[in-house]
């Protein structure tokens, strides 16, 4: 098996079109093209020869990455005996067509040299669409041109590019002393003439952008002081994974990165989940950034306008196309785990929670901006009304679990959840509803599930109706409102997933175990739900000691993975995770407000609302 790079050594850059890993030792490993959702350029992270694009020192080296203070800008800088060199990436925004300024998606990189001299190896290798199409690399008057699938990607060199004889890479060897830089620009589609001053007005530009939209929560920045360098990260992380064209947000950037090393739960989730991406809309309402919660609400909010509720699917492509599953089976996988798929077949499955996860947004983004449409009420009264029909069926559940379906705990709550907010809803804005059948079905559908989800022996309500498994998504049942905080059942619950499914060190496993082999890492964002639900227990002490603790699994830029290895400490699974990081963000503010003695009234809305306001009224801005 080859040697990868641990996922902890990966940065992230993007331009709400697609995204790029870059490594410490200055490779860019991942990267597809035109979009998140296309196929693979670079994919060397999940086989040797998948394709890179990389520019390191040719002599021993130590590097250390970093961002530019609140943006994606990326620079990895490397220290060798004769000198220092700094590599600045950023992806810059495509905007509209301007033929005096013309832009064209790609990635910039920026050389620049500031002690000493060192010689650097630059080595272009990309391989389109997986490997399965052949590329063909040649040299061009300004540097190389790549093709492959009928497509192009051009490299902008400032030095000679000599191409090998299976004309399938190309190499330079470049001198910097102090003081020098160069500009290596790589550009899909077409070639656009650059020089060394434009370059430097779009890292100026993207920079600037990145730092203006950071700062967009407002004066009085609903988290600073807590964890405020995380939670600002995190919000970038959460940025970079929209697609700009719908909306839509993927659940992260990448595909096949295994939850077990060596193992088979390798999946794509360069797709956009109903679920992630509606808890990602309430974490960026939770910091100010309203703009691209209503972008996504609006998003999906159409898909229900055009089509039964039945038919939605739990997870759609960024621009809603097909999304078969296929395995790329000539691919080693990362760190040997295979097989290596792309597409995924959830989106097929039935997973009934995520109609109270799409309602929540929408309740959520309406408080905060106080309104909703008339025309986005119809779409969320026909999904209550097919809650009603359907909540007492059995589905896939928010693990997606590929064997027999089941009454999943989390399922019941979240339906629960879509019709507490509808309600909500129709109350606060005066809307027609059948508010008494609503009703009647949302205390039918708790008093099942507390009946037929607790289990006494546990002490803890179970992942699903009267089995014996834990499962850390029930602690989204005390999150929801379903029951109180102070219900001993609750205190019970969360006592048992700490101590059941808590590996120490702030990890929980999301459940016990599943059909499919090899036991998985730990799962991140139940830490932070675990936190969460410390905190609003009163129980600080502990919610921070949680908190903390899973906060040492960050990477050294910030960026939390899916899972994490208990016992290694090593990052698994799709890397950065947006699960990840609105759990952290979440967690952040649900501490800041019990430390400040906030009543939250809707918890998951985490925003307190003002005490003169009558049932769930505007949220505070404050």
């Amino acid at each position: 098996m080859s040697e990868y790079t641990p996922l902890e050594e990966y940065g992230a850059i993007g331009n709400l079109e697609t995204t790029a890993l870059v490594g410490a030792d200055g490779s860019i490993d991942w990267c597809c093209l035109p979009k998140v959702s296309s196929p693979g350029v670079f994919a060397r992270i999940l086989d040797p020869g998948g394709g890179h694009f990389s520019i390191r020192p040719t002599a021993e080296y130590e590097s250390e990455q970093a961002y530019l203070d609140e943006t994606a800008v990326l620079q990895t800088t490397f220290e060798t005996d004769s000198g220092t060199v700094t590599v600045t990436d950023f992806m810059p925004f495509v905007g509209e067509e301007d033929p005096s300024n013309p832009k064209v998606q790609g990635i910039y990189r920026r050389v620049a040299c500031t002690d000493g001299e060192v010689e650097l190896d630059v080595e272009f290798e990309p391989r389109f669409d997986f490997v399965r199409a052949d590329t063909h690399v040649e040299s061009t008057e300004n540097g190389a041109v790549a093709s492959g699938d009928g497509k192009r990607l051009f490299l902008v060199s400032p030095t000679d590019l000599d191409v090998n004889d299976a004309e399938t890479t190309a190499t330079a060897t470049v001198d910097l002393s102090a003081g020098e830089d160069r500009w290596y620009v790589l550009q899909y589609g077409m070639e656009v003439p650059t020089d060394d001053d434009r370059c430097e007005l779009l890292l100026e530009e993207t920079a600037s952008y990145w730092q203006e939209w950071t700062h967009n929560c407002g004066d009085d920045c609903p988290h600073e002081g807590y964890a405020h360098d995380l939670l600002t990260r995190s919000a970038i992380v959460l940025k970079l994974l929209t697609f700009r064209d719908t909306g839509a947000i993927a659940a992260a950037p990448t595909a096949s990165l295994p939850e077990v090393v060596g193992g088979v739960r390798n999946w794509d989730y360069r797709y956009s989940w109903i679920r992630d991406g509606a808890f990602t809309t309430r974490a960026l309402v939770n910091l100010g950034h309203e703009r691209e919660a209503r972008e996504y609400i609006e998003d999906f909010l159409q898909i229900s306008r055009e089509r039964d509720p039945a038919e939605i699917r739990p997870l759609y492509s960024l621009d809603h196309g097909d999304l078969e599953e296929e395995t790329l089976d000539y691919f080693e996988g990362y760190r040997g785990s295979t097989p290596v798929r792309i597409g995924n077949q959830a989106s097929g499955q039935t997973q009934l929670d995520v109609y109270g996860e799409l309602i929540l947004s929408v309740y959520h983004l309406a408080q905060a901006q106080n309104e909703l449409a008339a025309a986005d009420w119809r779409a969320v009264k026909d999904i209550a009304d097919y809650v009603c029909e359907a909540w007492d069926q059995t589905d896939a559940g928010i693990w997606e679990l590929r064997d027999d379906q089941r009454h999943f705990v989390h399922s019941k709550v979240m339906c629960w959840t879509a019709l507490d907010r509808a309600l909500e809803i129709a109350e606060g804005e005066a809307f027609d509803a059948p508010v008494e059948r609503w009703s009647e079905v949302r205390e039918e559908i708790k008093k099942t599930t507390v009946e037929e989800g607790y289990d006494e022996e546990w002490g803890s309500f179970t992942q699903s109706f009267r089995n014996e498994q834990l499962d850390a998504s029930v602690l989204m049942l005390p999150l929801s409102g379903m029951l109180p905080f102070d219900d001993e059942r609750v205190q019970s619950t969360i006592d048992t997933v700490w101590s059941e499914l808590g590996r120490g060190n702030g990890l929980v496993r999301r459940y016990q175990d599943d059909p499919l082999p090899g036991e998985e890492g730990a799962f991140v964002v139940c830490s932070y739900w675990l936190a969460s639900c410390l905190a609003l227990s009163d129980r600080l002490d502990e919610a921070w000691e949680v908190f903390e603790a899973a906060n040492e699994h960050v990477s050294p830029l910030g960026l939390l993975s899916e899972e994490v290895d208990p016992d290694s400490g090593d990052l698994l699974g799709n890397f950065p995770q947006g699960f990840s990081h609105l759990g952290l963000i979440t967690a952040a503010l649900y501490l800041k407000a019990a430390e400040e003695g906030e009543e939250l009234e809707d918890p998951l809305s985490v925003r307190p609302f003002d005490d003169d306001d009558a049932g769930r009224g505007s949220i505070s801005k404050s």
